[in-house]
């Protein structure tokens, strides 16, 4: 049984999941690390032929992946009928070994926004809608972007979307613009899945004003204006978009669910997504304590007379390291299991209290790991540089630490009036006590 399995939750995982994790974590250690650089190296640097092509050994490991049935892990049947049938606790521990390589996720076709697009359209796309995207995403054939967050706009409230939508006879009409739209630049992107604000809804409700469209990233009046750059990596061919859309017309048949059911789908969407992004990033932080500890008990390298890890600061690192990891890994599989127990709607609390804990705490995991490697640590010589840039923007993707920590603020906050009934009942036993046992004065208290 692979190591990462806490004892609390082995009863929770499945005899067909345990081995799949084993077949996971060989294909990662033995076929996917290796071809991390593989990959680096394959990427045209040329400007522009970057975009236009993608490395060939991704296709290399996809076959081997599907080969040995590692596909599609991430979709539960309860959504898919294709889907690989494990809970949501047992892929999240599959994720974890997936974060620690570059080409893991993509090759078994689990990468984002894919992930995150095919549950879309599996748990609320009508059925034109899956034959045309998603039997060609489960099978690899294409990839999608996801388009939410907007250059002008305060994306961390997404009731600020700017994008419009109108309605013109049969189709819509959508003019805006979209960034950090990841996925965009790929040559292999085929479609878009677009949220934006619905100028006929007449609805008072805020939160019924927004629709999410699937866009064909080939329609005219689409145009990929730019990639950005993420601490200086373009992250090609996959890229994170700036996309420009004027009078770009579809038909209304493009819309998910119906008008004004864009909330509705994007919490369904990003619920079981934020709770893959931590378990992947626990594996980027196990990656970086791996690299942590070999590096300080490299023979060649001493400071001062001795051993790197004899100093006690580092040795107060990889403790702490350890009890980090381990407490986040508790937190991300109990919100697994609470969605499994309910769905993503009753787990809030639980996803957002990962969503904020994890990356903080795996982005200080590995820079610890940079520390301890020295100049060495910012450049790529090591993974360690690019595992903290991807885990650092965690902190802004998928919702800010900020709106995640005043949601949790604000329902904690809720029991107030019932914890100040409680202390105030106990007080008035206390008294009560005091007078039958003829307590005079408080100063024991």
């Amino acid at each position: 049984m692979p190591s990462q399995i806490p004892a609390i939750v082995q009863d929770r995982v499945s005899p067909r999941a345990q081995e799949y994790l084993k077949k996971i974590e060989h294909f990662v250690e033995t076929e996917c690390i290796p071809a991390d650089e593989v990959f680096e190296a394959q990427i045209s640097k040329d400007p522009v032929l970057r975009w236009k092509s993608y490395p060939p050994v991704i296709d290399d490991l996809k076959k081997k992946a599907r080969s040995q049935g590692l596909w599609n892990l991430f979709l539960s049947k309860t959504h898919y009928s294709e889907g690989a049938g494990f809970t949501n606790l047992e892929y999240g521990l599959m994720a974890e070994i997936l974060g620690r390589s570059q080409t893991a996720s993509e090759a078994m076709n689990c990468s984002a926004p894919d992930t995150g697009n095919m549950e879309v359209l599996a748990k609320y796309g009508n059925a034109a809608q899956k034959k045309q995207w998603l039997e060609p995403l489960l099978d690899g054939k294409i990839r999608s972007a996801f388009l939410m967050t907007e250059r002008f706009a305060a994306s961390s409230d997404a009731k600020n979307i700017n994008m419009r939508m109108r309605e013109d006879g049969s189709d819509l009409i959508l003019n805006g613009t979209k960034w950090w739209s990841s996925g965009a630049c790929d040559p292999r992107c085929a479609v878009y899945i677009v949220m934006c604000k619905s100028e006929n809804n007449k609805s008072t409700e805020e939160f019924k004003q927004q629709s999410v469209v699937l866009v064909p990233a080939n329609t005219p009046g689409v145009t990929v204006v730019r990639a950005l750059s993420v601490f200086g990596y373009d992250d090609a061919p996959h890229g994170h978009a700036e996309v420009r859309f004027e009078n770009v017309r579809v038909p209304k048949s493009n819309l998910v669910l119906g008008e004004g059911r864009g909330f509705e789908i994007i919490q369904g969407r990003l619920g079981p997504g934020r709770i893959h992004h931590c378990m992947r990033s626990i594996g980027a932080a196990e990656r970086g304590l791996e690299y942590l500890i070999a590096r300080v008990n490299d023979p060649a390298r001493k400071t001062f007379g001795k051993s790197i890890s004899e100093h006690g600061t580092i040795r107060t690192w990889i403790a702490e390291s350890r009890i980090a990891i381990d407490s986040c890994r508790l937190v991300v599989l109990n919100a697994a299991d609470k969605i499994d127990r309910g769905d993503a709607k009753s787990a809030l609390k639980e996803i957002a209290m990962a969503k904020i804990m994890v990356p903080r705490t795996v982005c200080d995991v590995l820079d610890k790991a940079i520390q301890a490697h020295g100049a060495g640590g910012v450049c790529q010589d090591f993974p360690l540089a690019r595992l903290y840039t991807g885990i650092r923007t965690l902190r802004i993707a998928d919702g800010p630490d900020e709106v995640h920590l005043a949601q949790m603020g604000r329902n904690e906050n809720s029991r107030a009036g019932q914890l100040i009934s409680k202390l105030k009942q106990q007080e008035a036993r206390r008294e009560e006590l005091f007078r039958v046992y003829k307590i005079e004065g408080r100063s024991h208290l």
